[in-house]
């Protein structure tokens, strides 16, 4: 070799510096991709968003009831057995 040394990040760093200067190409494909499959998606008509939300507000109700209940019983039990060996 001539002499010349070559540092040993410089490699990689031309590798890194590369991946920048096409990061705004990169970034324009990238948002190209995505206007095409959100043109390929089947959005829910009002209708279906309204009963899906209604199903999901009154499943949370439910099961926030039902695990209040189970609560409510098992505090209940655990003090009974905390009183009997008092």
């Amino acid at each position: 070799m001539l002499g010349v040394r070559i540092p040993p990040g410089l490699p990689l760093f031309l590798l890194m510096l590369e991946k920048v200067r096409d990061a705004p190409k990169n970034l324009i494909t990238f948002y190209g991709d995505v206007k095409t499959e959100l043109k390929k998606v089947t959005w829910p008509s009002k209708k279906e968003v309204y009963g899906t939300t209604t199903v999901v507000i009154i499943t949370v109700f439910f099961f926030g009831l039902y695990l209040f209940l189970v609560d409510q019983l098992l505090r209940n039990m655990v003090s009974r057995i905390f009183q009997f060996f008092r």
